[in-house]
């Protein structure tokens, strides 16, 4: 299994907007490093959703529930998505600030390239973060 990040701007579409639908769509995402990303996620991988701009803080976890498929949004073929439903909302969120304050996540893609909307997350970062959020690590 692996860990991932994506990022959303919560007054676009929130961590409880995504919980009411159940089930999103991953798609509109136009950066080359980012649909690698996409095209590396396998179903049951668990990712972090992360409010971006405002707010800025990890707030959930979610999973990927099917993989990478020809993005709905465009018809270029090179834009993929991926399918990702609502696991669990963070006990404690984990903030940016917290996140670069702690010298274990200093190569997290989320401080080293913070614009970067679909990040893979390491085994050791994951469990940083879901320990900063007051939950068990891996796995949950």
């Amino acid at each position: 299994m692996a860990y991932w990040l994506v990022k959303s701007e919560p007054t676009t579409y929130s961590w409880d907007d995504f919980v009411k639908e159940k089930k999103t769509c991953w798609s509109g995402v136009r950066n080359y490093a980012a649909r690698l990303h996409l095209r590396n996620m396998k179903k049951g991988d668990d990712v972090f959703f992360y409010h971006s701009n405002e707010g800025t803080d990890i707030v959930g976890i979610a999973r990927i529930v099917k993989e990478y498929y020809p993005d709905p949004t465009t018809t270029d073929e090179r834009w993929v998505a991926v399918d990702l439903v609502p696991k669990k909302k963070l006990r404690n969120p984990v903030t940016l600030e917290t996140i670069k304050k702690d010298k274990r996540l200093a190569g997290m893609a989320l401080v080293r390239i913070g614009r970067l909307s679909v990040q893979p997350v390491s085994d050791m970062e994951w469990n940083v973060v879901m320990e900063l959020a007051g939950e068990k690590g891996v796995g949950n």
